[in-house]
């Protein structure tokens, strides 16, 4: 699946999950054509300064949010989902294939550099450790649905407004049918018409 679907989806949850609610104060997306493993082998530092800057530029507010980061492997290759709670200093990482974060080293070393500076220059004190989360979340059963995982993930997350993430994934999407993945074509492409994309 390409960036511009997963940049089009967002918009879609936006629009119709997000805009004029509170969840816009919950809820925050990372640009997948910003921050992926391409990016960070060419400069680290420019990616994490660009998560810095992306962690900055959201409201001081006292209710917790969840920034998503859709991550993808390289050269069109695998997504995962990485949900950020930066005051709680906790990372969620969601995979529709077995594995964690050690797949990709140096996208965790950069969101872990990027979330510590930030803290940093918002002066935070109680510096921990950042705890990183594997979710046992549904599995896809081919090579090709990843990107439809990701955005599920983040739909359900959002639809549940829920900011803690259960290592057990949530009770109500313990796994998906290919009606759910389905549905999601279905609500992107009604999305894609309604909106003149094309």
């Amino acid at each position: 699946m390409g960036i511009a679907v997963i940049h089009t989806y967002i918009w879609y949850m936006y629009v119709t999950l997000m805009r004029g609610t509170e969840l816009c104060n919950r809820f925050n997306f990372i640009a997948a054509s910003r921050i992926n493993t391409t990016f960070i082998t060419k400069n680290p530092t420019s990616v994490k300064n660009e998560l810095v800057d992306r962690f900055m530029a959201a409201d001081d507010n006292t209710t917790p949010s969840l920034y998503f980061l859709p991550f993808n492997s390289g050269n069109g290759g695998h997504w995962v989902l990485v949900a950020m709670d930066l005051s709680r200093l906790m990372v969620y990482y969601l995979d529709s294939l077995s594995g964690d974060w050690s797949k990709y080293p140096s996208m965790k070393k950069t969101v872990d550099a990027a979330i510590l500076k930030f803290r940093s220059k918002k002066n935070y004190r109680n510096r921990k450790d950042i705890t990183w989360v594997r979710v046992q979340c549904p599995q896809q059963n081919n090579s090709v649905d990843c990107g439809f995982f990701v955005l599920r993930f983040m739909r359900d997350i959002i639809a549940l407004n829920r900011i803690d993430i259960p290592k057990m994934y949530f009770e109500e999407y313990k796994s998906y049918s290919r009606a759910h993945l389905d549905e999601m074509k279905d609500e992107l492409c009604q999305f894609i018409v309604d909106q003149r994309i094309i």
